[in-house]
């Protein structure tokens, strides 16, 4: 007994004497190691520094990027996690109309289970098989194509573009930069796990940054954004391809308000100074629009000096007795014309305890009733201001130069590409409460003239928590009017007049045939000469 005891005891000592030697062995191979090619050169990746500072800096840079990808991963675990909770909150309160009503609708039998993380999953699964990942979908013409963008590490190319933003987006805006270091090292994070070996045997090395060749996103509004990244691989013909998937939870109800309407009065200011005809043509539309359909405006002219301001006080005394509406107000300024003044100067001069809703008008501007109610309804004071996209015309006589007479300017207010343009780089027109306007510091009193005045209040609100509704607006028209860039103005403001007057003649095929007319009109000759 003694003997088989003894026996058991020296052979568990030898094992472990085996395996301590193996251990020794593994540990002095793996200090003894030759730095690979591959490690130099990842060490030498930062401007080949080989000094300290240069090890330093390398991981200095290596901490950041880790320290980012942690962050990263954070906020997409905090959103899964709303995005779980929400999901729950939702299918409970369908299965508690379900036993209310006495059915359980097809597809909620599992709902007696508390969801967990595998439902969350199959859930996004059934996301990723509806979009249009791994194979295509049936369309039903080539307006139904939803294009890509083109990313590269630095710059993303856009195809809807409008008249504002550049075919080449560099540098990269901050949200857009955002979203895509952090798909970039979703991407890295993927590749670089242990599944690397798996996908790919022939990788010998870690992917970079610097191996990111460039990539193609777009959104599909109802499933998620698909991202195909491309990467190096270990020869000039190597590849790998990585597609990842964001995948959209389903609609959710945020609120559900009443919003009433019918004591919302609308302080409409506009700055003037000359430009009768023009103002006569403004008094028609608010006419017809404010006083007649709406009722529930205020309209505040601010003129600037004394020439034809006569004649204006003539236009609203005859429209009083007309219409018998009183609700205008005239300020004279003895100063020179300024816009932002003009606008800062008439919101201040409401003296009512009423908290009112101000739009800020031009002369040359046309808008309808639906319009007054976007203004109200997108408009709240301590939560939105409203900044729509309005509709600016070209040149009528070019537009309709095969006719004999120009049609009326109602039957001018049509929207498409060849009256004119969305002017999405205008950001005079807008509707917010007194309110807010005071307490963001209004308009900067600096600037004189024309332009740039409501830039500056834009990004005031842009920088502040309020939320700015900016969209295009169907009842919103600029009409259009011979444009002049006066030389008094400093250089940039002129080159912006300047640039503003070209976009506003005719479309660029309008303007190519009236370019290429003695072609054209060479060409119809020549082929009445055949016939």
């Amino acid at each position: 007994m003694f003997t088989r005891w003894l026996l058991a005891l020296a052979a568990r000592v030898c094992l472990i004497v085996v395996g301590l030697c193996c251990c020794l062995s593994l540990f002095y191979l793996l200090a003894c190691k030759p730095v690979s090619q591959s490690s130099k050169q990842t060490l030498l990746w930062s401007g080949e520094a080989t000094s300290k500072e240069g090890y330093m800096a390398l991981l200095q840079e290596r901490e950041d990027s880790h320290r980012h990808y942690i962050n990263s991963l954070t906020k997409q675990i905090v959103q899964l996690k709303e995005a779980l909770e929400e999901r729950t909150q939702q299918l409970q309160e369908s299965l508690a109309k379900a036993k209310t009503k006495g059915i359980l609708p097809q597809g909620l039998e599992s709902l007696h289970k508390t969801p967990t993380q595998s439902d969350l999953k199959e859930f996004f699964r059934s996301q990723l098989n509806q979009a249009e990942v791994n194979s295509g979908v049936k369309l039903t013409s080539e307006y139904a194509v939803i294009p890509f963008d083109t990313l590269t590490l630095h710059r993303l190319y856009q195809l809807e573009m409008g008249l504002t933003r550049h075919p080449e987006e560099r540098p990269v805006r901050k949200d857009h930069r955002d979203e895509l270091i952090g798909t970039v090292e979703t991407a890295l994070h993927v590749l670089n796990g242990p599944q690397q070996h798996t996908d790919n045997t022939r990788r010998k090395q870690t992917f970079s940054p610097s191996d990111f060749i460039e990539g193609l996103t777009r959104t599909e509004r109802d499933r998620g954004t698909i991202y195909d990244l491309m990467f190096k691989g270990d020869s000039p013909q190597d590849f790998t391809q990585l597609v990842l998937f964001r995948p959209f939870g389903p609609v959710m109800r945020v609120k559900s308000e009443s919003v009433d309407t019918r004591k919302m009065l609308i302080n409409i200011i506009v700055p003037l100074s000359k430009r009768l005809d023009t103002f006569k043509q403004f008094i028609s539309n608010f006419r017809e629009v404010c006083i007649q359909q709406d009722a529930r405006v205020h309209l505040t002219i601010v003129y600037f000096g004394r020439d034809q301001i006569d004649q204006v006080k003539v236009v609203l005394d005859q429209t009083t007795r007309e219409t018998h509406f009183r609700g205008f107000t005239l300020i004279q300024l003895n100063e020179e014309f300024s816009r932002g003044r003009g606008l800062e100067v008439g919101a201040r001069a409401w003296r009512r305890s009423q908290n009112v809703l101000l739009f800020f008008c031009d002369v040359d501007i046309h808008f309808t009733a639906d319009f007054l109610t976007s203004c109200r309804l997108n408009a709240e004071p301590g939560k939105k201001v409203y900044y729509p996209v309005l509709f600016s015309q070209y040149n009528p006589s070019i537009i309709y130069s095969n006719q004999t007479q120009l049609p009326s300017v109602q039957q001018q207010l049509v929207i498409r590409k060849e009256t004119g343009f969305w002017r999405d780089f205008g950001f005079g027109m807008t509707c917010q409460y007194r309110s807010d306007f005071i307490n963001i510091g209004g308009f900067d009193r600096s600037i004189k003239g024309w332009g740039l005045e409501d830039v500056h209040l834009y990004r005031k609100y842009l920088h502040s928590k309020l939320m700015v509704i900016r969209c295009p607006s169907r009842g919103l028209f600029h009409l259009w009017h011979e444009k002049k860039c006066g030389d008094e103005l400093p250089p940039d403001k002129y080159k912006m007049c300047m640039q503003t007057k070209a976009m506003s003649e005719a479309s660029h095929g309008q303007l190519g045939e009236l370019f290429f007319k003695r072609e054209l009109e060479a060409h119809l000759n020549s082929k009445k000469r055949v016939l």
